[in-house]
């Protein structure tokens, strides 16, 4: 077992902006935070989060003239180092969040843990769901985007195109009329699956057009987007679209395999918080980030919500402590 004297105060799951804020806070309070980044070859838990796949952020507060994804982050860890937070570079196998002080596994699972913590603050992000296609990786950030209000601005006066049928998709549609020339919206179906009020909003919008019954078959281009070829699902025609943007809106998935069986989730699988705060259902236990945001999955949520949850945390060890 491992000594008292060894149980840290706060254990950081993830390095996005919101673990690294929490990161940032803790460390300033003087807890000596641990943070582990994840491993990077891994899509669903690499050091940085999301943000290390995105280009241009023109919507970070601080940065009149933008900043990348990699360089907001590399920034933010090096804040985070600056106030004596320590950095693992590696994947979290397993949490046992059954009692205080909770173990953390890092790496292969042996039988004792690599950590136990007072406190852990959970920031394991979200993904957004792909179409699968090998192009998707060449072309992230690079006319390919997950996320409308985060890089919509690029895309003035364009041709582009939005995968998907529900809420989310006719959302980034409308929202990405206010820049582009054109919207098409690609579904798969005859018929949304989106609230009726969406719909009628959509079908409203003179910019947006429709490709009902339509599959993304590939994207072309080598270092940007230049045309998406969408196959037609009911006679299998492919016929090739020149659009120079394409938003896939078909959902996210928040990463919550580690402890799903051990935190409350909410009915669409994120992580579960009381009212305001970052409280998980597990006294000690604190959550941040995408991984319980299902509405704004922004840099700067994110980053709010990191720090709330170091403060909840805080003033956590200090009652109990």
């Amino acid at each position: 077992m491992t000594d008292p004297a060894d149980v840290r105060n706060v254990v950081v799951v993830g390095s996005g902006p919101a673990g690294l804020t929490a990161a940032i806070y803790t460390a300033r309070a003087n807890l000596s935070p641990v943070v582990i980044e994840g491993e990077p070859s891994s899509t669903s838990d690499q050091p940085g989060g999301q943000l290390m796949l995105t280009t241009e952020v023109e919507n970070f507060p601080g940065f009149p003239e933008g900043v990348t994804g990699p360089e907001l982050m590399t920034n933010m860890r090096a804040q985070a180092q600056r106030f004596g937070a320590e950095l693992v570079t590696e994947k979290v196998t397993k949490l046992d969040l059954s009692a205080s002080p909770f173990g953390v596994w890092v790496g292969p699972t042996d039988t004792e843990p690599t950590y136990r913590a007072h406190t852990v603050i959970i920031a394991t992000g979200a993904q957004s769901l792909m179409l699968g296609l090998e192009s998707e990786k060449r072309l992230l950030g690079h006319g390919l985007s997950t996320c409308a209000t985060c890089d919509g601005f690029f895309f003035r006066d364009q041709d582009i195109c939005v995968v998907g049928g529900g809420d989310s998709a006719l959302e980034e549609a409308n929202f990405l009329s206010r820049f582009a020339r054109s919207v098409t919206i690609i579904h798969r179906r005859d018929s949304l699956r989106a609230s009726k009020i969406m719909q009628d909003r959509a079908l409203a919008n003179e910019k947006i057009k429709w490709l009902w019954n339509s599959a993304v078959d590939e994207i072309e281009g080598d270092t940007k987007v230049t045309g998406v070829r969408i196959r037609n699902v009911v006679d299998d025609s492919v016929e090739l679209h020149p659009f120079t943007g394409i938003f896939v809106a078909i959902g996210h998935r928040p990463n919550t395999a580690l402890f799903a069986d051990q935190l409350d989730l909410k009915d669409n699988g994120y992580l579960a918080t009381e009212g305001r705060s970052s409280r998980t259902s597990v006294s000690g236990v604190f959550a941040c980030g995408d991984v319980i945001d299902d509405t704004y999955r922004q840099a700067i949520t994110a980053a709010g919500s990191g720090c709330s949850a170091a403060i909840d945390a805080e003033r956590w060890l200090e009652a109990h402590h």
